[in-house]
């Protein structure tokens, strides 16, 4: 099996070599043109086997690079994912709600354009940082 490159034969070091070792129990010889590896030879067999190595240390330095890169985030204070839906002012305005009696929780979910589980979510942090314990017991009422 002739290929111009590497990349053309998949998207994954893993899946590639896979594809490699089922192409060698079936006598298929490999070559790719640009990378200039054929592996009819033991020392093109080496030469795979030396690149697939290169390319799975790239790509844990990557991994840990991005882990780093996070970690220092957090620490400078950053909130990392997705912006909260709610701000703390409408979570104490959905728990005064709630309160009151006066709305359910889906009323006031809707009210403030999220889902009941997103409020939920919410409310439930809120609780928790204020009563560690109670916040799944006042829930539950609702």
């Amino acid at each position: 099996m002739v290929v111009w490159r590497l990349d053309r034969l998949g998207r994954s070091l893993s899946g590639l070599v896979a594809f490699m070792d089922q192409l060698g129990r079936r006598g298929v010889h490999f070559q790719s043109v640009t990378e200039a590896i054929n592996t009819a030879s033991s020392g093109g067999r080496l030469m795979f086997h030396m690149m697939a190595a290169l390319a799975e240390f790239e790509r844990s330095v990557i991994s840990e690079r991005t882990r780093a890169g996070l970690s220092a985030a957090r620490a400078r204070g950053k909130q990392l994912g997705r912006p909260r839906s709610l701000t703390a002012e409408q979570v104490r305005l959905a728990v005064d709600a709630l309160a009151s009696d006066h709305l359910q929780l889906h009323e006031v979910a809707l009210e403030l354009n999220v889902s009941t589980r997103t409020l939920r979510r919410r409310l439930q942090d809120h609780m928790r940082a204020r009563l560690p314990g109670a916040a799944d017991t006042v829930l539950a009422m609702h």
